[in-house]
């Protein structure tokens, strides 16, 4: 193993990089549809480490050209598995406006030019394989697109139910959700000549049913009857925690998609190892050669703290592919990272961002749910109407541990620009103002974002948001601290138009609030993008309320949902938003 865990190199993307290492054939090659940047924010380099970590010779291959076989085959055939990742974020969303007009831009790719990442690309890739490589080693999907798709979804881009994507795909498995530890039991399984059917968060397609999985509506079903498409989707969301989920059985055309229970969350210890391997926090210079990828701005210099999110915005996958039950690093091991970062010739002592996908949900959980596992028959820890009164809101550890990021020599400023709920500063009666008053006085740079996404009662209630009253509570509390510390702050507002149960209507009364209560004009807003593995996708193809089942107004013309964006956002107003707008692509919400 000595010989594979070199410091200082990238896992290898060309034969050139596999001889120097001493290696003619490659146990995995991971193909992905970004570039191949070697960070712990890129999923598919995290797997190569964690693939390497177990002594497996790994290659990666970024945005392979599909219209030639150069690319697929330039690292030879793999001797265990293909790996295949459509990229941090689905290739439809990131190719895709929610009007459905092609982006010109992408984030991960050199140069910007959105011209290397094929609409689903997942699909493309896999069949790309079976092109070139016939009687190969199996193929193993994974990511967001993947992970989102595993059973019968909505796909907004056909307007249509689509099949699970390994039917689609052809692949051999799929492993879903983050897939940390998943991935070691397939490594592992496969290099021991074993049967990776029974891996804990794997999915692949059966001859049979496994008569003692839960038995969901199969696809066909879910075809002829809208409500049996929203019965599939509550099992699918409820059966993700792996203290207590069942293993799920679909029957599609004459054959059966198997869904392992999930693979259990990863403990700190496993977290802090796998935030240390030596990744080199930059694109391959194979990739590099054909420009700057404009994310690496942002994921450079950052730290993720913790993964999943409690929060359950129905419009927002991260619920179904991270799960909801927080999975923390140890300070240590943050401030570990910090201090490496002092350490590099490019660091000029700015930390662009301290965080996850909820920042201030690092350093507490509920008891009862680490125990038990989360609550299900929606049952959450916090929605449109009340925080549950056990989940005790706690920000003290976030505090301490900005205070010991700010302490380290070499250190200038330290950002959060992760979103936080705001909900939870106010609710933290012991430490909300404090941790708040910490990001004022330090972690915040001329703007703080905060997602309401829409403040009337009804619109809040389908997005499972919190209400308004809690808006105008932060506001005067952050606008206080603002003049308390002589800094003229502000706060900038995510907010979503044409989500179900949203009217014309609704935006007028969003406008008069932002206008008469905000003191501001949104200057940006987002129209609503049903993706797939979110509640929000179900309400927008069944125009029903998931939950009770009753009949609630979706728009769906797309003229009419312009229109909803522009009573906030006036067109005038749209190019100077495009020009001060940050990627937020990742979040997938």
């Amino acid at each position: 193993m000595s010989n594979i865990n070199k410091p200082n190199k990238f896992l290898p993307t060309t034969l050139e990089e596999m001889h120097e290492r001493g290696w003619y054939e490659l146990d995995v090659v991971l193909i992905t549809g970004d570039a191949y940047i070697d960070s712990p924010f890129m999923g598919i380099a995290v797997v190569g480490r964690i693939l390497e970590d177990i002594g497996l010779r790994v290659g990666i291959i970024g945005q392979p050209d599909v219209n030639s076989d150069v690319d697929i085959k330039r690292m030879g055939e793999p001797k265990l598995f293909w790996g295949v990742s459509g990229g941090s974020i689905d290739s439809m969303v990131s190719n895709y406006t929610s009007t459905k007009k092609f982006r010109n831009s992408d984030d991960y790719t050199p140069g910007g030019k959105n011209e290397r990442r094929p609409d689903r690309a997942t699909m493309v890739y896999t069949n790309m394989i079976r092109r070139y490589f016939k009687n190969t080693a199996p193929i193993v999907l994974g990511g967001i697109e993947a992970s989102l798709r595993r059973l019968t979804h909505y796909d907004y881009w056909s307007n249509k139910l689509r099949k699970p994507i390994l039917f689609d795909t052809k692949a051999d498995y799929m492993i879903y959700g983050m897939g940390e530890q998943a991935i070691i039991d397939l490594g592992n399984t496969l290099r021991n000549g074993g049967d990776p059917r029974s891996i804990n968060g794997l999915c692949y397609i059966s001859k049979e049913p496994v008569e003692e999985y839960i038995q969901i509506p199969t696809h066909q079903e879910c075809l002829d009857e809208k409500e049996k498409y929203i019965d599939l989707f509550k099992t699918f969301y409820d059966n993700n925690d792996p203290v207590y989920s069942k293993g799920l059985c679909q029957g599609v055309d004459s054959r059966y998609l198997i869904q392992n229970p999930p693979s259990d969350h990863m403990e700190e210890e496993d977290m802090d190892k796998i935030a240390s391997y030596p990744y080199q926090r930059d694109v391959h210079p194979y990739d590099g050669k054909h420009g700057k990828v404009k994310c690496l701005e942002t994921i450079k210099f950052s730290i993720m703290t913790h993964h999943g999110c409690w929060g359950e915005c129905n419009f927002c996958a991260i619920a179904a592919h991270q799960g909801r039950t927080i999975r923390t690093r140890s300070e240590d091991n943050i401030l570990k990272e910090a201090k490496h970062f002092t350490t590099l010739k490019d660091f000029k002592g700015i930390i662009s961002d301290v965080g996850g996908p909820t920042a201030n949900m690092y350093g507490y959980e509920c008891k009862k749910k680490e125990k038990l596992g989360t609550c299900v028959d929606n049952k959450r820890c916090v929605d449109a109407h009340r925080l549950c009164r056990t989940m005790k809101v706690d920000h003290s550890r976030n505090i301490q541990l900005l205070k010991d990021i700010r302490q380290i020599p070499g250190i200038k400023k330290a950002f959060v620009a992760s979103g936080v709920r705001y909900d939870l500063i106010t609710a933290d009666k012991k430490h909300g103002h404090e941790y708040l008053k910490e990001m004022v006085d330090h972690h915040i740079s001329g703007q703080m974002k905060v997602a309401p996404e829409h403040t009337n009662d009804e619109v809040l209630h389908h997005m499972g948001k919190p209400g308004k009253q809690t808006l105008i509570d932060f506001k005067k509390m952050y606008d206080d601290l603002n003049k308390q510390s002589g800094k003229k702050q502000f706060l900038t507002y995510y907010l979503i138009a044409a989500h179900p149960g949203c009217e014309e209507k609704h935006m007028h009364d969003l406008k008069q609030f932002t206008t008469h209560e905000l003191k501001m004009n949104p200057e940006q807003a987002q129209v609503f993008i049903p993706t797939p593995g979110t509640y929000s996708a179900v309400m927008y193809y069944t125009e029903m309320d998931p939950f009770t089942k009753k009949k609630i107004f979706v728009e769906k013309d797309p003229r009419k949902k312009e229109k909803q964006k522009e009573i906030v956002v006036p067109r005038t107003n749209h190019n100077v938003a495009r020009a001060k707008r940050m990627s937020s692509a990742g979040m997938q919400g």
